[in-house]
């Protein structure tokens, strides 16, 4: 599943992000895999995207939540 594809209030885990010249800032701001992601809010037309990324909420387009593949996080280790 594409994170851009994913539920508000849905928390994911980051499975790997696609090739892509935008994937070297999608990994400084600390999407990286494993990582586990909440989708807090879309805006009415769906772009950009709020996603809360440890304690740090960042915005993303539609095209680059496109970029990253997620899973449903194992809830026993997911914090």
């Amino acid at each position: 599943m594409l994170l851009s594809e994913s539920a508000i209030g849905r928390t994911v885990r980051v499975a790997l992000i696609d090739e892509s010249p935008l994937k070297p800032k999608l990994i400084e701001m600390g999407i990286v895999s494993d990582r586990i992601l909440k989708v807090l809010f879309r805006a009415p037309f769906g772009d950009p995207i709020a996603v809360q990324v440890g304690d740090s909420v960042l915005s993303l387009r539609r095209d680059e939540a496109g970029l990253i593949r997620v899973t449903e996080p194992d809830l026993a280790t997911a914090s």
